[in-house]
Formats: C-alpha cells, sequence, structure tokens
C-alpha cells in the first residue's frame, strides 16, 4: 500500500498570506479578491488573482491563473508535488483543472457555499472516477479571507 506524503503545514499562513496580497491588488482593479499561489519545494512558482473582468475571460479566476503562470514558470503542464493556496474555496473549473495539472494539495482559506466545490456543494476530489488524487484542507486564515471578500461586496452594494 502506497503510504501518504508527509505534509509540511508550517508554511501555510505564510503562503496564505500572499495569496491574500494577491486578492487585495485584484480587488484594486475591480476584480473579486481571490487570490492564488502555487508553491514547489517551499518556493512560490505560480501567482494569480481574479482577472474575469479586466481581461475579458470568465475561465481567469485566481486559479486558473496561478496554474497557468506555474506551469510557465517550471516548464511542464503538469505539476506533481505542488501545494496551490486560495484564498476562496475552488468552484468545479478550477477543481477540474487542479486534477488534471497533478496538483498535489490544495489549501484554501474562506468556504464558498454557493459554488465551492471541494467541500460546500459537494466533494469534488473524492469522486472515484478522478484519475488522481488531491488533498485538500480548508479554513487557513478563513475569517481573513472571507472578510475581505465581504467587505468587497459590501463595498460594491454601496456604490449601488
Amino acid at each position: 500500500m502506497r503510504q501518504p506524503p508527509i505534509i509540511d503545514r508550517s508554511n501555510d499562513q505564510y503562503f496564505m498570506r500572499e495569496a491574500l496580497a494577491l486578492a487585495a491588488e485584484g480587488a484594486l482593479l475591480g476584480e473579486v479578491p481571490v487570490g492564488a499561489v502555487v508553491v514547489q519545494d517551499g518556493v512560490i512558482v505560480g501567482r494569480g488573482f481574479n482577472r474575469p473582468i479586466s481581461g475579458n475571460d470568465p475561465s481567469a479566476h485566481a486559479e486558473m491563473v496561478a496554474i497557468r503562470d506555474a506551469a510557465q514558470a517550471v516548464s511542464n503542464y503538469r505539476l506533481p508535488g505542488t501545494t496551490l493556496y486560495v484564498t476562496l474555496e475552488p468552484c468545479s473549473m478550477c477543481a477540474g483543472l487542479i486534477v488534471h495539472s497533478r496538483i498535489m494539495r490544495v489549501v484554501y482559506g474562506a468556504l464558498e457555499p454557493k459554488a465551492g466545490i471541494v467541500q460546500s456543494q459537494g466533494q469534488f476530489f473524492a469522486q472515484g472516477f478522478l484519475n488522481h488524487r488531491v488533498l485538500y484542507e480548508g479554513g487557513v486564515l478563513g475569517e481573513e479571507c472571507g472578510a475581505m471578500l465581504s467587505e468587497f461586496f459590501r463595498m460594491r452594494r454601496a456604490k449601488v
């Protein structure tokens, strides 16, 4: 039987803070503040924040942008052994991309009760038909991640 990998959680908050900084950068552009980083061997190899509005690209979620950046940085469309840190629970599109890119682990901050597919609206990564298993953990700096999103939408509603 295959042994599960040893997970080093000692830097989870540090990398989530990096993702939060990217989320704030996106908010300044009017994007929903979600940020993500891809980490390999303790080094950030991919960064991204939501860009669907500014990029006229409905697929430009923070995870998608960070994974594309990481794939370019390591010159490989597969990212085994990496961890994706994202401030919001991934949606179904991003969860599929995570599996296809062979990311080992996903760490997310806030739950996404409407469209989150890791825990809130299903357990996508536990589906038997998947050919890759993804480890995941939610709630890392979850209050801070959720507060940033809540404040963004509060401010947006106030402008209407």
